[in-house]
């Protein structure tokens, strides 16, 4: 008999399993595939290596003033995967190891919700007082004619292939986006089709326009506002007939489809509907029964979202106040100048009716940023009555800096509060300091 009985070995899946065991409950968890879920596997950590080698490629190659060389350069693309899979390959011994050092049994095979404390897996019934619910999410599949041929970013990014010459991508959200910036900067011609009237559609409107010009910048072709219609095999590879203000067709060596993901819930005995629907605490219709991370319906799809439910969870089981504000999340793109994004959007601000104010500072004059000979970029923060309420930060190493903002706003720090803190010179988080004088 076990306390807590959980489905999926994803971020939230051990986060929820480590701290359960932690505080002295008997912990099982399923995993149908490998511990680490999507973001380990197929998401974030390989989009990030691939990111990272592509980047040392492009510094190595815009330096022949400071390492003068006869021969052409080229990207070893097998090098860059050998990179990846031993990231991947550590990360997950690690978590297995971790977990197993906490005495959590781990069971790889699909799991069922029989009933209240019954969990089916392998032929074995399971029996426990608390399930949750951490089974992840999976590639969405648009309805397109011919979407068989193209490959999804599950496929790309377990790929050891050879790098494609062109790649299109349909779909420029965040995953499409951190791919065409990989794939662009290790040497393919890439071109991002997208439905909605600017890529990073989820985000407001200037930063997906700061978005578009370092990716046109690195050759990633964008196409926007248009509907694809069909993929078909030819002679020279994948073509794409797609329609905006007229049809026109692209072809390319190979197609990927990265139009979102959905919740990877059904058949696991209990009533979903694109996600499984919880209260704030992740309880959900089954008594004993909780649901985190992106099987949550209506949840935000990222791995630090996941954890921090994973966290709030053991927290309810055991009878505590939750650890973690869910409220203020932010969300990265680990493109080569990254962005990140907290709290409230001028946008939402605009559209809220708020007495908002907003301030920016431009990387232009920060002396790190012009050592470091980044793209042009900014750090813009949003106030309310001189309270911080959200920020933007597009520039190197922003994703490491925002959570001094998420920090802030969940703080409910005003501006002054914020700049009484000094931050070091050089260094692009001094921005983070001038933006609040």
């Amino acid at each position: 008999m076990f306390d807590v009985m959980i489905i999926g070995g994803g971020p939230g899946g051990y986060t929820a399993a480590g701290k359960a065991a932690e505080n002295g409950l008997k912990v099982i968890l399923f995993e149908k595939d490998k511990l680490g879920g999507t973001c380990l596997n197929r998401g974030c950590i390989p989009t990030k290596s691939l990111i990272h080698s592509a980047e040392i490629y492009d510094q190595y190659r815009k330096s022949s003033d400071l390492l003068p060389r006869e021969e052409e350069l080229s990207f070893n693309f097998m090098a860059a995967a050998d990179r990846r899979d031993k990231t991947v390959d550590s990360l997950r011994a690690g978590i297995e190891k971790g977990l197993k050092a906490k005495k959590v049994e781990i069971v790889y095979g699909e799991a069922k919700i029989l009933e209240e404390g019954k969990i089916l897996c392998n032929e074995t019934v399971y029996e426990g007082r608390d399930i949750i619910i951490a089974a992840g999410s999976k590639v969405s599949l648009p309805p397109v004619e011919g979407r068989e041929l193209a490959i999804t970013s599950d496929d790309l990014l377990v790929e050891r292939e050879a790098l494609p010459k062109s790649l299109i991508i349909i779909g420029g959200g965040v995953i499409g986006v951190e791919i065409a910036d990989a794939y662009a900067g290790m040497g393919s011609e890439v071109t991002i089709l997208e439905m909605a009237d600017h890529i990073l559609p989820n985000m407001e409107k200037e930063v997906a326009q700061r978005a578009a010009m370092f990716l046109k910048k690195r050759g990633v072709k964008i196409n926007t506002g248009v509907r694809v219609l069909k993929i078909e095999k030819t002679a020279e590879g994948k073509s794409i007939l797609y329609e905006g203000k007229k049809e026109e067709t692209v072809t390319a060596e190979e197609v990927l489809l990265a139009a979102g993901r959905t919740p990877n819930t059904k058949d696991l005995g209990i009533r979903e509907d694109r996600g499984i629907s919880a209260d704030e605490e992740g309880r959900t219709e089954l008594p004993h029964v909780y649901v985190i991370g992106d099987a949550k319906k209506g949840n935000v799809q990222l791995a630090h979202m996941a954890m921090a439910d994973a966290e709030n969870v053991i927290d309810t089981i055991l009878g505590r106040d939750t650890s973690v504000d869910t409220k203020i999340v932010p969300s990265c793109i680990y493109t080569h100048t990254e962005i990140a994004v907290t709290g409230m959007s001028e946008e939402e601000a605009k559209e809220k009716g708020l007495n908002y104010q907003t301030k920016k500072v431009l990387t232009g004059a920060n002396g790190k940023a012009q050592i470091e000979e980044s793209e042009s970029g900014y750090v813009k923060v949003v106030t309310v009555d001189d309270v911080l309420a959200g920020a933007v930060i597009i520039a190197p190493h922003a994703t490491e800096m925002i959570g001094e903002f998420s920090l802030a706003i969940e703080k409910k720090m005003t501006v002054k509060d914020f700049h009484r803190v000094i931050h070091p010179h050089p260094s692009i988080s001094e921005m983070l300091s001038e933006v609040t004088k």
